[in-house]
């Protein structure tokens, strides 16, 4: 797969809509074979293609560093989760399975309630949807979610003073994972096997509508 072709908003696309639930990397694949880029184009692919590929290993790094900068802040470690999870919900799988199991968990106690739950029906014209699939988390839109999980997380940032910590501590996040992917030399699984096929099953929709 040519990830030269393969645009930003393409790639923040395909990290929305793909599974985050497979497990990360090993270890010993994440901190090996690492070059130089030999040209712009080439640091420019290669960027996107591990960006894509080790998603959840940067994830992790990045909220292993967050969590490394609280450890004197443990109500900096409830707004992180809180971040953490207001950017997950803009993950259509992660949002899905979380409304999913929160329904599921609801039901046992009150059928009632979990029935209201439930995401409206998404009106049909000619046997197709009239416009793309809103995602609904509990029966509510998921722009709810995120809002209200943005808000709570601002809330402890501030009165936690950890602003500045989490801005750090991000920072660092993010410059370890650009290095990362940019020195770490794609290897042959990434470019031709698994991974491509986990992003074509990605845009398989597009190309059905």
């Amino acid at each position: 797969m040519d990830w030269g072709n393969v645009t930003a908003e393409d790639l923040i696309e395909a990290l929305r809509e793909v599974d985050w639930s497979s497990p990360p990397r090993p270890l010993s694949e994440f901190f090996s074979r690492f070059t130089l880029p030999r040209s712009y184009a080439k640091w420019n692919s290669r960027l996107k293609c591990n960006l894509y590929y080790y998603r959840t290993n940067y994830f992790i790094m990045i909220v292993f560093i967050l969590g490394l900068g609280f450890l004197r802040r443990p109500l900096s470690i409830l707004a992180a989760l809180a971040t953490a999870l207001s950017i997950a919900f803009l993950n259509d799988s992660f949002a899905g399975t979380f409304s999913e199991k929160a329904t599921r968990t609801v039901r046992q106690f009150s059928p009632h309630l979990a029935a209201k739950m439930r995401p409206p029906l998404t009106p049909v014209i000619r046997g197709r949807p009239s416009a793309r699939r809103t995602i609904h988390i509990c029966g509510q839109p998921r722009w709810m979610f995120v809002l209200i999980f943005s808000t709570v997380s601002f809330i402890l940032w501030f009165v936690s003073c950890g602003i500045i910590t989490v801005s750090w501590a991000l920072a660092a996040g993010l410059i370890a994972t650009l290095v990362h992917a940019s020195f770490r030399t794609p290897n042959l699984k990434a470019r031709l096997n698994t991974f491509r096929e986990e992003f074509r099953a990605v845009w398989r929709n597009y190309s059905e509508l």
